[in-house]
């Protein structure tokens, strides 16, 4: 993360990251009331109790605070998944289970979502640091949902990354009213999937999921 994206990267002192914290609940707050729109620069500073341009120096431009909303959102999604993890017993429906909890979580604050969302769509290569946070912690909370005994496979990691784009997509096209939740809970389903299709052979009993036995066995009958 550059020192120009957040200043705050070095290793911030209490008063510091209180300060940080608060400009970050001021941001909920207003996006919370009124979405993208009503997140001002100058309200978020006057609502944290901080000079306009401290705030700058923590969050250069509005997109950059509401990227890093959407970080300390997940981030407390992360650590409530953690104290009550899902409880179905197969990693696909764990996963499923996790990302419509975490979904449902976004849809109790329609306008919060719909700000970090547009924030996402709108980000430069300026907000990337941010961008790639928000997207390592959305990884962590499928992983962790997965249950996996070491480390993912790069298939593994692969399929997660599909996943996680259908979860953002998801939530991109219900926020813009063209799907609804019991559509969304479909699509989330279905590409959840995929973690048997890459689960390790011998993962699970046998020489790995039937669905990914059978794509080598059509893929053997080509050759």
């Amino acid at each position: 993360m550059t020192a120009e994206a957040k200043p705050a990267s070095l290793q911030l002192t209490e008063r510091q990251e209180a300060r940080r914290r608060r400009i970050l609940h001021a941001s909920a707050r207003l996006a919370s009331r009124g979405g993208f729109d009503a997140v001002q620069m100058r309200e978020v500073a006057e609502n944290s109790g901080v000079a306009l341009g401290t705030l700058y120096r923590y969050f250069p431009s509005k997109v950059h605070l509401l990227v890093a909303t959407m970080q300390d959102q997940l981030q407390h999604m992360h650590e409530t998944l953690r104290k009550h993890p899902p409880t179905e017993e197969e990693p696909t429906t764990r996963v499923a289970q996790t990302l419509m909890r975490a979904f449902r979580a976004l849809q109790r604050e329609p306008h919060l979502a719909d700000a970090m969302v547009r924030a996402l769509t709108f980000a430069d290569r300026s907000v990337s640091p941010e961008v790639d946070t928000v997207s390592r912690l959305t990884t962590a909370i499928i992983l962790d949902a997965m249950g996996l005994d070491g480390p993912p496979t790069p298939e593994q990691l692969s399929a997660v990354r599909v996943i996680e784009h259908t979860w953002h997509s998801a939530l991109i096209t219900w926020l813009s009213g063209r799907a609804s939740i019991a559509q969304v809970k479909i699509d989330i389903e279905t590409v959840c999937r995929l973690i048997d299709l890459t689960a390790p052979r011998g993962a699970g009993g046998g020489d790995g999921a039937p669905g990914a036995q059978t794509a080598r066995d059509r893929a053997e009958k080509r050759e």
